[in-house]
């Protein structure tokens, strides 16, 4: 098997040397996502909850393009840069997860690329 690297229009451009998601054996990688409107390169909103709904955009437009989606997510990383946020992000995380939610984690961490409020990362099957 070898890899496969997955870019959809829909999500921001990669800020650096990484790929939006990699496929391999029938598991796709995401990268993490911020909040940035992939059509404006900038910022969805300066709150959490707004850069929060982009995030989640944003990946399910990368699951898209790698031909699955939510329903088949088995773990997500959350990064938020002050743990303050987590319920805010944990509401609009879950209207995403409704059913059977994956594994997931959440970290506060001192800087996210752009001095994002929050990233998040996902493994899901295709």
């Amino acid at each position: 098997m070898s890899k496969q690297i997955v870019h959809s229009d829909d999500a921001p451009k990669a800020l650096g040397p990484y790929s939006q998601a990699v496929i391999y054996n029938g598991i796709v990688y995401c990268s993490g996502q911020i909040g940035l409107n992939p059509k404006t390169g900038e910022f969805a909103g300066n709150t959490v909850s707004e850069q929060a709904e982009q995030v989640m955009k944003n990946l399910e437009a990368v699951l898209s393009e790698a031909d699955t989606n939510f329903a088949n997510v088995l773990k997500c990383t959350i990064f938020l840069a002050d743990m303050a946020d987590f319920a805010v992000v944990n509401e609009i995380y879950g209207r995403f997860f409704t059913i059977n939610p994956p594994a997931r984690e959440t970290v506060a961490v001192k800087t996210l690329p752009k001095n994002a409020l929050v990233e998040i990362g996902c493994i899901a099957i295709v």
